[in-house]
């Protein structure tokens, strides 16, 4: 097993061993704060999947198994399962992968080697299959990374829990309209 982390009641996933936030940190895992490295849920997950990382519940001092992290981390956010996928997908595809700005479904994404030397180059804005999602929102997070001149990529993660990515830099649409499943 590798790093230890602590899951604490609020839902944050922290790593104090100061040997393992240091490589963590190296690699593009967590923020820093002052009780150690604080782990984005999608990045707790996918560690205690690979087995570099065992989370201990902070107030039973027991051994929480990747199912119960995930529960617990849905419970908070909803939105944990899909940028796990995400998030998982892009990592094995050799990608650093950080937080996103602002709201949804967003990620910062680092050309292979350019972590900690250059700016990220996208933002991976995800999409669940079958949830409507309304087109002046994806035109807002166009605008929004265009604006920090990155590439916009969507992550639309279908009902057998894979993603396909589409590179987006403009569109045209009506205002008001849904992308996806009409009800």
């Amino acid at each position: 097993m590798g790093a230890r982390a602590f899951y604490r009641p609020d839902g944050a996933v922290v790593i104090v061993d100061a040997g393992a936030v240091g490589e963590l940190r190296r690699r593009g895992y967590g923020r820093p704060s002052d009780e150690g490295l604080v782990l984005d849920p999608w990045e707790a997950l996918y560690l205690v999947e690979k087995g570099r990382l065992e989370v201990l519940d902070s107030e039973e001092k027991r051994r929480l198994d990747f199912q119960e992290l995930l529960e617990r981390l849905e419970a908070i956010d909803k939105r944990t399962w899909a940028m796990f996928l995400i998030y998982r997908d892009l990592r094995e595809r050799g990608y650093v992968v950080r937080s996103g700005f602002g709201q949804g479904l967003m990620l910062r994404l680092y050309a292979r080697g350019e972590f900690g030397k250059k700016p990220a180059k996208y933002i991976v804005y995800g999409i669940l299959e079958g949830v409507p999602v309304q087109i002046s929102g994806l035109e807002e997070v166009l605008k929004m990374a265009q604006s920090y001149k990155k590439e916009l990529i969507l992550a639309v993660v279908d009902r057998r829990g894979e993603v396909v990515y589409y590179s987006v830099s403009s569109w045209r649409a009506p205002r008001g309209e849904a992308l996806g499943p009409q009800g």
